[in-house]
């Protein structure tokens, strides 16, 4: 199949990017879309151009290092990660437009790589557990409720993509924070840091200059794990109960 990628290429951080129109006309069906970005490549290389610049890792769906915007959606027209979108979700003859994720708290690097270090920060402030626990213990040495371990599975399943923020018209990072804090907080390993764990992280999300939550749902929409917007609801009220706890 034939296809015509315009990509955006910016070759660092304070240079202007812009749209580069490049013909693929050896694409297959079963290829997937980072697939088709390493075969450009190859051909960018043989005619001794600079290949593009593209986050990749595990292409198994489970790292969340892929990310590009395809015509406008965060990771294409599916509802999957780049690495999993494959070329028979598109005609033969379709332009593509593939560009970074867009966000201010993602500036671009290089091409379509941008800066998710801000995850990582948000991470570091509370997604984790300082408590001594000591070695693992037995399976079922401490009971956890069904209905608290689902919830804490739903989120845990976040791979830190950053779909979220890039569908996001207002460039939100609270699916993403929410995510990490429900799966700890409904956890009882959780519990003795629950209200310093939210404070923190939505602290550390709103310095690193993500935009505001207004509930649209377009972040739910492009998460390849299903992410609920529960889980955002559920943010906000563990924040307020720690606002409050704090004064």
């Amino acid at each position: 199949m034939k296809l015509t990628l315009r990509v955006w290429r910016q070759s660092g951080p304070d240079d202007d990017g812009r749209l580069v129109e490049y013909p693929v006309g050896d694409a297959s069906p079963d290829m997937s879309f980072l697939e088709l970005l390493d075969v450009l490549n190859q051909h960018l290389i043989e005619d001794g151009a600079q290949p593009i610049a593209f986050d990749h890792d595990c292409r198994e769906g489970i790292c969340g290092s892929c990310g590009v915007v395809i015509n406008g959606r965060a990771h294409g027209p599916e509802r999957t990660t780049t690495c999993q979108l494959h070329l028979r979700s598109f005609r033969d003859g379709d332009v593509l437009d593939v560009e970074p994720w867009r966000a201010k708290g993602f500036p671009v690097i290089k091409d379509l790589v941008v800066d998710r270090s801000a995850f990582d920060r948000i991470i570091e402030a509370g997604g984790y557990v300082t408590a001594p626990t000591g070695s693992a213990p037995e399976a079922h040495a401490t009971p956890v409720p069904k209905p608290d371990a689902d919830l804490a599975f739903d989120n845990a399943t976040c791979i830190g993509c950053g779909a979220c923020v890039a569908a996001c018209p207002n460039g939100s990072a609270m699916l993403f924070t929410s995510a990490k804090v429900a799966h700890l907080n409904s956890l009882p390993q959780g519990q003795p840091e629950r209200a310093q764990r939210v404070l923190d992280m939505v602290e550390t999300m709103d310095a690193a200059d993500f935009g505001g939550c207004t509930n649209t749902g377009e972040c739910v929409a492009s998460c390849p794990k299903g992410i609920p917007l529960t889980s955002i609801a559920n943010l906000n009220r563990e924040f307020m109960k720690a606002s409050r706890s704090r004064r």
